[in-house]
């Protein structure tokens, strides 16, 4: 996904990255290298007949009035293009004058030229000017440095101290003495500022714009670019794997190669969710906008900053040479990083703001023409929360399709997207909870889609009602993650099938009454064919169940012996021999249920909770806090843009392991980071106190990223199926 979901700012983008293309190749990119002098470069024109300066700006200031998503879809094509010159500070500087709602004058004199490409604009974070009072102007002093884009600005707005407060203002950059400094990204240059007792009147002091607002402006805008670096350095990396080769093979088939881009993607999609949040929450809420910026401000850079390092190292030699474009991304990507500010300072800003209370919430918003069918989806929920016995609430929400309202009739409702939100929306509003299907929630789709009427009628409905209990006899001690390598053998016999072998890390057997199950009734030359999906009757004879003591003193896994277990014909689900084709669909609902964030372990929830009251809490603690914040924020906006392309018809591929492994890995450091934020009590595990639970909490996340899909495989599936990375070789090959 790019940052923009809409068809309009997906061609938005497309428009951006093909004028890119045209007009600011490497060529052009490369002479700016080693110019001594930077200059307005010769597209500037271009930019602005293409409308992409004024993307922001109102109409009636000559622009094209569409908002700072926008402008955010156009940085991140031109990011990704490294495109030299000031657009980045002329947009940041026009944005900030856009902001200030009381600066008229500065507006309609300024804004015009910014968005036709007459003007070009900076604008800097770093303080270092102060001002005096003289009648309603001040007079301004000081050096300020380095300030991105000043050697090319025809005006600068930048941060004044006045007295114990500050002040933002428009300035003439000639009335400045500007000093050109050697430039770590020399396609885009700083420069020194320095002012001495020059005026600045009345009307370009830009009241009412406040600090908060503009390093939030920067934060979404800088993040925006950085998105595009990011993009382009995944790309890079991705396509240079394929081909390359050593050792007789394309180095995109290590595991270690295909890791790293799989990880570079991830932060990738991160940065992109995190900047097109902040873009959305401009106009809501000022904590709420600030919450959102931080969070792109902590995600973004780093991201862009990473995958730039990461790009060089899959490129190898080649990528720390003059001659390839990797050291332009890195040069560029560490330069935003630091101008926006330490990454640290940002965490603790969204820290201390969801220790005030303050949240972004994270819903999907539908339109308005949905409000008829949202009523009678509400009035409905009501009837469902007026039964007070959960046995006959579960009952009727299985009858009815409200378990999974995206099944086909008569399990489902054949719910739409929009209305699948909405049911979603209405059940959480109403505080219905639906029954606890556990490993059912798995079993349901499969049954659906390759069962026989008789199959579901028999095992579907009594499980969407809650009233079956399943587990899972897939893996097995020689067949993990590797399932097809399975070797628990069925036999044909009169009437059925009878299966011999052990099953391992069995959820629940112990309590279930009935297992989904796979076997080999046949060796094939592919190791996915010859295998079958069963259903097995746990009581049946023959199944011998032994609980597995875990790590945590408990026993939820087991393992289990399946000997000469007799299965029904009528118990095959799908075709005999295509059972892996099933078993993948189990497989898959089964990630994008773990994908949807609730999971078993410690969220931003228990996060939050276990600072109520805290008086203190120390600088580390409170960064760690924030970072730990954004983190859980950009997992839940991956969430919501996957759910807004189902809506808008487009069907989600292998992005729900990206969240899956996402969402396992945050529980896990939110786990450890509560458990050793205790102190040296953490050592205590006291049954019934909190150090007991935050102990059982550290502990059992040790199996998140394990069940369900470890870690390894996740990352493999995610270079192979979104970065078409090759597949790893089979053995002997």
């Amino acid at each position: 996904m790019a940052i923009g979901l809409t068809e309009e700012q997906e061609a938005l983008a497309d428009a951006a990255r093909g004028w890119a293309e045209r007009y600011s190749s490497v060529d052009v990119v490369r002479a700016t290298l080693d110019a001594e002098d930077e200059t307005r470069p010769a597209f500037w024109a271009g930019l602005a007949e293409q409308g992409l300066l004024g993307l922001h700006v109102p109409e009636e200031h000559g622009g094209q009035g569409a908002g700072l998503l926008e402008l955010a879809v156009a940085l991140e094509a031109l990011g990704r293009a490294v495109v030299p010159g000031p657009f980045l500070p002329t947009v940041l500087a026009s944005a900030a004058l856009v902001r200030a709602g009381q600066a008229g004058k500065a507006q309609s004199e300024l804004l015009p030229g910014l968005a036709g490409g007459s003007l070009i604009g900076a604008l800097t974070l770093t303080t270092g000017l102060t001002g005096r009072r003289t009648g309603d102007g001040l007079t301004i002093s000081g050096t300020v440095e380095p300030v991105l884009g000043a050697a090319l600005a025809d005006v600068i707005v930048l941060p004044v101290a006045v007295g114990d407060g500050e002040e933002w203002v428009a300035v003439d950059a000639a009335g400045l003495t500007v000093t050109p400094v050697k430039s770590l990204d020399r396609t885009r240059r700083v420069a020194r500022l320095s002012a001495e007792d020059v005026a600045v009147p009345a009307d370009r002091i830009l009241t009412g714009l406040t600090g908060a607002e503009v390093r939030d402006l920067a934060a979404l805008l800088i993040g925006a670019e950085a998105v595009g670096l990011a993009d382009w350095c995944v790309t890079t990396a991705a396509e240079y794997a394929k081909v390359r080769e050593q050792f007789g093979r394309p180095i995109g088939q290590f595991q270690g190669v295909k890791h790293k881009c799989a990880r570079m993607l991830i932060d990738l999609e991160k940065a992109r969710a995190a900047v097109w949040d902040a873009a959305r929450a401009c106009d809501d809420p000022a904590d709420e906008s600030r919450f959102a910026a931080g969070v792109a401000a902590v995600i973004a850079p780093d991201a862009a900053l990473r995958c730039a390092r990461d790009c060089i190292q899959v490129l190898g030699g080649i990528g720390f040479t003059w001659e390839h474009e990797a050291h332009l991304y890195l040069r560029r990507a560490s330069t935003l990083r630091v101008l926006l500010g330490p990454g640290k300072e940002w965490a603790g800003q969204v820290a201390r703001l969801a220790l005030d209370g303050v949240r972004r919430a994270v819903e999907v918003e539908l339109d308005e023409d949905t409000e008829p069918l949202r009523d009678r989806v509400r009035a409905e929920v009501e009837e469902l929360a007026a039964i007070s016995e959960d046995r006959e609430r579960h009952a009727r929400m299985g009858d009815e399709g409200w378990v999974f309202p995206h099944l086909p009739k008569p399990w489902g409702k054949a719910a739409s997207p929009v209305e699948q939100v909405l049911i979603l929306q209405e059940l959480r509003a109403a505080k219905v909870k639906g029954p606890q299907l556990g490993i059912g929630a798995w079993v349901v789709p499969s049954l659906v889609t390759y069962g026989t009427p008789e199959q579901q009628e028999r095992w579907v409905a009594p499980t969407l009602r809650g009233e079956l209990v399943w587990c899972q006899l897939f893996s097995e001690p020689g067949a993990g993650s590797d399932l097809a390598s399975l070797q628990m053998r069925a036999e044909r016999v009169e009437g059925g099938w009878r299966l011999t072998g052990q099953k391992i890390w069995t959820s629940l057997a112990q309590h279930a009454q009935w297992a989904i199950c796979v076997a080999r009734t046949s060796v094939e030359p592919r190791k996915h064919d010859g295998i079958t999906y069963f259903i097995v009757d746990m009581k049946a004879e023959g199944v011998d169940v032994r609980p597995l003591r875990e790590l945590t003193g408990d026993a939820m896994f087991n393992e289990v012996f399946l000997d000469g277990v007799f299965v029904p014909d009528d118990q095959v689900v799908g075709e005999v021999g295509n059972g892996w084709k099933v078993a993948r669909n189990t497989l898959s609902n089964e990630r994008v249920q773990l994908s949807s964030g609730q999971g078993l372990g410690a969220g931003t929830r228990e996060l939050l909770n276990s600072f109520d009251g805290k008086e203190l809490i120390t600088p580390p603690t409170l960064i760690e806090l924030g970072r730990l914040l954004c983190e859980g924020q950009a997992i839940d906006l991956l969430g919501l843009r996957l759910t807004l392309k189902q809506i808008s018809g487009h069907e989600p591929g292998a992005e729900a392991s990206v969240r899956k492994l996402l969402g396992v890995q945050f529980n896990q450091e939110v786990a450890d980071f509560i458990w050793e934020s205790q102190g040296a009590v953490a050592a205590e595990e006291e049954p019934g106190q909190a150090t007991g639970l935050w102990a059982r909490y550290m502990l059992f996340s040790r199996s998140m990223t394990i069940y369900g899909g470890t870690t390894e495989v996740q990352l493999n599936v995610i270079a192979e199926r979104m970065l078409g990375l090759p597949r790893d070789p089979e053995p002997g090959r």
